[in-house]
C-alpha cells in the first residue's frame, strides 16, 4: 500500500475540497472513509482514473466516464439517500 499512500493523500485532499465546495461532508466514519479513499486511489493507480470503487467498470471508456468520481449519480443519491453510493460524500 505504500505506493498508494501519496495518491491516497491527494485523493483525500481533493475529496475534502470538493465536499466543502459543494456543501457536503466526507463520511464521518474514518475507517469507511479510508476504505473509499483507498479504492479511489487504487483505481487511479491501476486505470489512470479515479473510478468510483463501488461501481463496476465496463471497459468502455465512454460508459466508464460516468463513474469517475465525482460520478454523474452522486448529486441525486445525496439528495435522495443522504449520501452517495460509495459513502464518500454525505449531505450536511
Amino acid at each position: 500500500m505504500t505506493e498508494l499512500a501519496p495518491i491516497m493523500e491527494k485523493t483525500h485532499e481533493w475529496a475534502s475540497n470538493y465536499a466543502k465546495k459543494k456543501g457536503f461532508i466526507l463520511n464521518p466514519d474514518e475507517e469507511m472513509l479510508q476504505m473509499v479513499i483507498e479504492g479511489l486511489a487504487r483505481n487511479k493507480h491501476e486505470y489512470g482514473k479515479q473510478y468510483c470503487p463501488c461501481r463496476l467498470r465496463t471497459g468502455d471508456a465512454e460508459l466508464d466516464r460516468k463513474i469517475i468520481c465525482p460520478c454523474i449519480y452522486h448529486h441525486e443519491e445525496i439528495d435522495t439517500e443522504g449520501n452517495c453510493h460509495c459513502s464518500l460524500f454525505f449531505r450536511v
